[in-house]
């Protein structure tokens, strides 16, 4: 099989055909990483790569036999996920060179389910908001967003068709709505995050990337053991809520209009819709968020800050300096108030297969500022199962994504409808 017949394969073709031995690991591996000479240049997606480390994995697998749900696939990690046999520097100099002991519970768990750790892909500052070297496969004067960046770089180039992200506020739907590909950002607690360099424990969680949502649930199944991801199918006349929110002073007319748009086309394909107002509560939930995250990732980074503030970046200290503002007081009060709004809002959301909202401002900017994750941390703090699926493109001719979000706990709810949706927009290809 050539390149680029190996390269048009999604995960779940790339794992059928190496558990029935019409697919070697290594000519997997090899068409990979020859794609990434050939691409990564002005990308610089990847932090860490070795292709003869690569390699010779991929032989082992071929001399015992790739078995499980990822066998073979190739796959990034961010660079704040440990790895036992590849540094891990969290995105900082700081840490240059690190080399974990061990793997990550979800690398492990890939590495359970036959999948093959291509390399390590670049993350901002300790996944925070200073930007690295990374730049959009789209147009390389735009950011990728943060803070995984190279996972989504990397899959909008075709470099990997999986890789791993993480998000507290907005890094891996925003990012991903800025390189055009899909994101499967679980509910809180779904995928196991020991391993991961906390920023906030009650808010990290690890995300998937990749070309389309069959292939995220898919992924989501094999690192959490929820069999009913493995699969889905979309449902024949989903409930499609629109929930366009508030502080829409931070919105291009291109974000809103992308949501219009998708809902019109689920419409059209046969799905209910409804739009919903904002509740009176809704806007708080934004402090909430910013309550939470400003004392935990203080907490979090008390060694970094104590010992290592000379060696981070201006923004990073700067970012730090602003988190630092929330005392024990503020974030009591929020933990306190957070459960019932969880409530309030699984009430409205739980009527609904999906609810479309804004996946970031709009297009990626110019430059290498990472955007503004506004439309993202409401529902990070809510704790709630949300997934990117590209729509259309900007005025710049950049990707821009819609936000689909689910009740906690209903991710296989919101994969059915995510996959209904993609299939509309597959059809429909007038979209501009």
């Amino acid at each position: 099989m050539k390149d680029k017949d190996i390269l048009a394969l999604n995960v779940r073709d790339i794992a059928s055909a190496i558990r029935a031995r019409a697919l070697t690991v290594r000519a997997v591996t090899e068409a990979h990483l020859r794609h990434i000479d050939e691409t990564d240049g002005p990308v610089m997606a990847w932090q860490h790569l070795d292709a003869d480390q690569a390699l010779a994995s991929a032989d082992a697998m071929d001399r015992q036999g790739a078995t499980g749900l990822l066998a073979g696939v190739p796959i990034g990690v961010k660079d704040v996920i440990d790895t036992a046999d590849m540094p891990t520097g969290y995105g900082t100099s700081i840490y240059d060179g690190f080399q974990p002991p061990w793997d990550a519970a979800a690398v492990q768990n890939a590495k359970n389910a036959g999948g093959l750790i291509l390399g390590k892909t670049v993350s901002t500052e300790l996944a925070m908001a200073s930007p690295n070297k990374t730049r959009n496969p789209h147009n390389p004067a735009h950011t990728p967003g943060g803070s995984s960046s190279g996972s989504c770089a990397a899959v909008a180039a075709g470099m990997v068709p999986v890789a791993f992200g993480t998000q507290t506020s907005g890094s891996v739907i925003r990012p991903a709505s800025f390189c055009g590909v899909t994101a499967f950002k679980p509910s809180f607690g779904l995928i196991n995050t020991v391993g991961i360099k906390v920023l906030c424990h009650g808010l990290d969680t690890l995300g998937i990337i990749t070309r389309n949502i069959a292939d995220a649930a898919h992924c989501a199944a094999a690192l959490s053991g929820r069999s009913d991801l493995e699969t889905p199918t979309p449902p024949a006349r989903p409930r499609i809520g629109i929930l366009i929110g508030t502080r829409l002073d931070k919105a291009e007319a291109c974000s809103i209009e992308a949501v219009e748009q998708l809902a019109s086309v689920a419409k059209a394909a046969g799905a209910e819709t409804t739009v919903i107002p904002a509740p009176a509560w809704y806007d708080g939930i934004f402090d909430l968020h910013e309550s939470v995250m400003g004392w935990e990732v203080t907490q979090s980074l008390a060694f970094e800050i104590a010992r290592h503030w000379d060696g981070l970046t201006p923004v990073t200290r700067s970012m730090l300096e602003d988190q630092g503002r929330i005392d024990e007081i503020r974030y009591r009060s929020a933990m306190a108030e957070i459960p019932g709004i969880r409530h309030l809002m699984d009430s409205i959301l739980s009527r609904f297969d999906a609810v479309l909202t804004l996946a970031a401002p709009g297009e990626a900017p110019k430059g290498m500022a990472t955007g503004d994750p506004i439309f993202n941390r409401l529902w990070s703090v809510l704790q709630v199962p949300l997934i990117c699926l590209p729509v259309t493109k900007g005025p710049q001719g950049m990707p821009v994504g819609v936000q689909l979000v689910g009740a906690r706990g209903s991710d296989h709810r919101l994969v059915s409808a995510a996959l209904f949706l993609e299939t509309a927009i597959a059809a429909k290809r007038g979209i501009k």
